[in-house]
């Protein structure tokens, strides 16, 4: 595996995007296709612009992969934490097409947080990030991020609300699911997939999507507080 507390009971309406032309075909006709939920309104320039500096909140700083300098610190904004890292891709959980043992070396079947129904968070379709072990580096439950808390993360000209479900290695920072990479236009190979830089991890504190698997909750609940965010700072 490499404000107030909120949680989000009933994901808000208007999420789905727009239906295809084959919406109008009897449903019998009709290609199958995956729900596509938009991302939402708020931009990746304003949320970027309110991230500018670092009041390093961390102990000491984290290294981007083994063997790298340890030049990452964790820095702390009002409401939320944040950094600015690379993304190595995690494939772990529940085992799929994409992420199994045989597209994965480091596959591991199992996430240190699991859905409501006690199965393992699968990698391939929700958009979940990594935190670093707890170490004297830094303590993420010391500054009320768990498992399930919403983070925005930030690529380029993109956002993509995603959730605290994986734990990592103590000194290692900047990883998150397979679908995080894909729906930031980042290739999520894990064993080649990734990006060196560019990404902006912002995690809000005391947050909580509920259930963890239901990314139309973490995206509801996530665009809700990148607003806040903006307003408050």
């Amino acid at each position: 595996m490499r404000v107030q507390s909120l949680t989000l009971a009933v994901a808000g309406a208007a999420l789905l995007a727009p239906a295809p032309a084959s919406a109008a075909l009897p449903a019998a006709a009709r290609p199958s296709a995956p729900t596509v939920v938009r991302e939402g309104d708020v931009q990746a320039a304003d949320l970027l612009a309110k991230l500018r500096g670092c009041a390093q909140v961390s102990n000491g700083r984290y290294r981007s992969d083994d063997g790298a300098r340890a030049n990452i610190p964790v820095c702390g904004k009002q409401g939320a934490v944040f950094w600015k890292a690379d993304m190595d891709i995690d494939c772990d959980g529940r085992p799929g097409p994409r992420c199994n043992s045989r597209t994965d070396p480091l596959f591991s079947d199992a996430t240190a947080y699991q859905q409501s129904d006690g199965r393992q968070l699968a990698a391939e379709t929700l958009p979940y990030i990594v935190v670093p072990g707890v170490s004297s580096i830094w303590n993420h439950r010391d500054h009320d991020v768990r498992a399930g808390s919403v983070a925005a993360v930030i690529y380029r000209d993109r956002v993509q609300y995603a959730v605290v479900g994986d734990i990592g290695p103590r000194h290692i920072i900047g990883e998150a699911s397979y679908a995080t990479a894909k729906a930031l236009g980042i290739r999520p190979d894990p064993t080649g997939g990734g990006t060196d830089a560019g990404v902006t991890y912002l995690v809000f504190k005391d947050s909580r999507v509920a259930p963890i698997e239901s990314h139309r909750a973490a995206v509801t609940l996530g665009e809700g507080l990148a607003r806040t965010f903006l307003d408050e700072n």
